[in-house]
């Protein structure tokens, strides 16, 4: 029983199924409801440092390489590769040191020179220093790719259920293990349950009354009119690479602009955490605005059409929480990913698949494991 139908939860469906597992799938709203409806459907290893999230990253991209020639058309893969820009020779230097790392990591990084920068991308600012080149980040639609996973896993779906308990078998002190979920209409049972809720993730948790403690974390979107291809690859500035890496809670912003097969540009990215406050922040979007037609002049003047935001699962150390939870028997979490869990989902359907088998997994889970937090203080 996976809870949750976004997209970490639909590729932990998928996986579960291919490894032989009968798989439901239970959601509170609809399919890709949460999260993975508000996000961009990045798959990106350029902003991510040497260590165990650029191993899932890499582990992922592979798999949404395998997943684009299973799946073609519905996911809409877009090998678009990404270009990080600097606006200084100092912020170069800092990328160089950066992607050195990374390519002991295993990712193809190439140094742009200031002169080569408009040959990729005609239409940026003349004034940059320079940037790197990450042939290896892609792109999907989100939604579809959530919905297609799900399909393709056969997994039997239950929508508009909200969960409100786990089930327990008998044991002293409640130590019994899961057998599966009540929901607002029924009682589900399954032998195991993987926390897929996203931003809900430490909900679900608090219901085996365990503690995760993933927090909200909002970010706004600005989508333009239809244009010609006017930004070929995912393009931001240097400074979102530490706002990501960033643990403060107030507002951050950074320009990454990225265009799609349907015209619209896509604009990000602020980070917040502010609960689940759902309101519109005119700062927020005054500051995308200006810093994508700093980066690019010719957005300067273009209509924006929409705004949209989603809140992204954020825990402490900025891993997410992958595996079996020893606390209490047939949990699973999947869970915590923050803004990347689009291009993350199809590694972590794979590890929880190994860890629901007891299969040798596909790297080492250990930094992800779900109980490293600990309790929290009295």
């Amino acid at each position: 029983m996976i809870i949750g139908a976004g997209v970490v939860g639909a590729a932990c469906a998928y996986y579960a199924a291919r490894a032989g597992l009968c798989v439901a799938v239970v959601d509170r709203g609809p399919v890709a409801g949460g999260t993975t409806g508000a996000g961009e459907g990045n798959l990106l290893v350029s902003d991510k440092e040497a260590g165990p999230e650029l191993d899932l990253a890499l582990l992922s991209a592979g798999l949404w390489r395998e997943l684009a020639l299973e799946l073609p058309q519905e996911i809409e893969y877009e090998s678009k590769g990404g270009l990080v820009v600097a606006a200084d020779e100092a912020t170069v230097k800092a990328l160089r040191g950066f992607a050195d790392g990374q390519r002991a990591a295993g990712v193809d990084a190439v140094e742009v020179g200031p002169g080569d920068l408009r040959d990729l991308e005609p239409h940026l600012a003349p004034d940059l220093a320079g940037g790197f080149l990450y042939p290896q980040d892609a792109q999907v639609q989100p939604a579809q790719a959530a919905a297609r996973l799900l399909a393709a896993s056969g997994a039997e779906v239950y929508l508009g259920e909200e969960v409100t308990a786990l089930l327990r078998s008998p044991g002293p002190a409640g130590s019994g293990g899961l057998r599966g979920v009540r929901t607002s209409r029924r009682e589900l049972l399954a032998p195991a349950v993987v926390n897929a809720a996203g931003t809900w993730g430490g909900a679900v948790a608090a219901l085996a009354g365990i503690p995760l403690p993933v927090l909200p974390r909002k970010g706004f979107v600005l989508v333009t009119e239809p244009l010609p291809r006017v930004v070929r690859h995912k393009v931001y500035a240097a400074d979102y690479i530490a706002d990501v890496a960033s643990g403060s809670a107030s507002l951050q912003s950074s320009a990454v602009v990225e265009g799609t097969p349907a015209g619209p540009v896509l604009i990000g990215a602020t980070r917040e955490r502010v609960g689940f406050d759902r309101s519109l922040s005119t700062q927020a979007l005054r500051r995308l605005a200006s810093q994508a037609a700093a980066l690019f002049p010719v957005l300067a003047d273009v209509r924006v059409l929409r705004v949209y935001h989603g809140f992204r699962p954020y825990l402490p150390d900025h891993l997410p929480a992958i595996g079996a939870d020893p606390r209490v028997p047939g949990l699973f979490h999947a869970c915590g990913h923050e803004g990347a869990g689009i291009g993350l989902a199809p590694a972590t359907g794979a590890l929880i698949a190994a860890a629901l088998t007891d299969s040798p997994p596909p790297l080492d889970p250990t930094p992800f494991d779900p109980t490293r937090f600990g309790e929290p203080p009295e």
